[in-house]
C-alpha cells in the first residue's frame, strides 16, 4: 500500500504518495519541489474545496476564484474544477510573509502513549511522528483552533483531522477510529477530537493502535518532539 504524506508548497498543504517499500531516513529538500498538477479535478463524494485545494498545492481562495464559486462552500459531486487560473486573470494574493512571525501555540501532547516512531526515522514518519496507546483512547487537540479538514478521503490515513491554529501553524491527526468534531468547528486546547484507531497494514509494526501526528509551520513539517513540552500533563 502506498504511504501518503503531507507536503508543503507555498504555505499550503498538499498530499502526495511515497513509493511503497522505501526504507531509511527520508531526506527533505531545502525548498519544496515545483507542483505538478492536472488541468482539472472532478469532485468526488465527501470532498471539500479545502481538501481539493490542499491536495494540489493551492489555496481554497484560488480554486474558488478560478471557478467562480463565490465563497466556495457549495461544490457538487461530478463538478469539474480548473486547477489553474483562466487566461488573463491573476491569482488571489496569498498570506503575507509577515505571518511567518506568528508565535507557536502552547502545544500539549495529543495522546498519553509512547513515541513509537520518531520524525524522519522511516517513510511513514517523513513529516510527523507515530504515537502509541490503546484503541479507542481519546485523541486531544494539541492546541486550540479550527478544524479545516475532517474525513477519510485520504484512505492511507483512515479518519484524518487537520486543525489550523493561526495563519502560520497547523496540526494533523491520522489513523483515527472515529472523529468527534466536524470540519469548520472550533476546538479548545486539550479537547477530545477523535478516538485512536489502528495504523494500516504495512505501517510500522503492522496493525496496532497508533496516532500519526504532525505539526507544521507555514506548511513545512517540523519535528513535533521539538515543539511539544518535555513533560506530559
Amino acid at each position: 500500500m502506498a504511504v501518503l504524506a503531507i507536503a508543503a508548497c507555498s504555505g499550503a498543504v498538499r498530499w502526495e504518495e511515497r513509493a511503497p517499500g522505501a526504507t531509511g531516513r527520508v531526506a527533505r529538500p531545502a525548498t519544496p519541489a515545483p507542483v505538478s498538477r492536472p488541468d482539472t479535478h472532478t469532485v468526488r463524494a465527501g470532498e471539500t474545496l479545502y481538501a481539493i485545494a490542499t491536495r494540489h498545492g493551492l489555496t481554497p481562495a484560488e480554486l474558488a476564484a478560478w471557478n467562480d464559486l463565490g465563497d466556495g462552500t457549495l461544490i457538487r459531486v461530478g463538478q469539474r474544477l480548473r486547477l489553474s487560473p483562466p487566461a488573463g486573470s491573476a491569482a488571489p494574493s496569498r498570506a503575507p510573509e509577515a505571518a511567518a512571525g506568528e508565535a507557536p501555540p502552547g502545544w500539549q501532547w495529543p495522546v498519553a502513549g509512547p513515541v513509537l516512531v520518531r520524525f524522519g526515522e522511516s517513510p511513514v514518519t517523513a513529516s510527523g511522528v507515530q504515537l502509541g496507546g490503546r484503541r479507542g483512547d481519546p485523541v486531544r487537540a494539541a492546541a486550540g483552533g479550527q478544524v479545516v479538514y475532517a474525513g477519510s478521503g485520504l484512505k492511507a490515513y483512515g479518519e484524518l483531522l487537520i486543525i489550523k491554529h493561526n495563519p502560520t501553524w497547523l496540526s494533523a491527526y491520522g489513523y483515527n477510529e472515529a472523529l468527534l468534531v466536524r470540519e469548520g468547528e472550533r476546538v479548545a486546547p486539550g479537547q477530545a477530537i477523535a478516538r485512536m484507531g489502528e495504523g494500516p497494514a504495512g505501517s510500522e509494526g503492522g496493525r496496532r493502535p497508533v496516532l500519526h501526528f504532525e505539526i507544521r509551520r507555514n506548511g513545512i513539517p517540523l519535528d513535533p518532539l521539538g515543539q511539544l513540552p518535555l513533560r506530559r500533563e
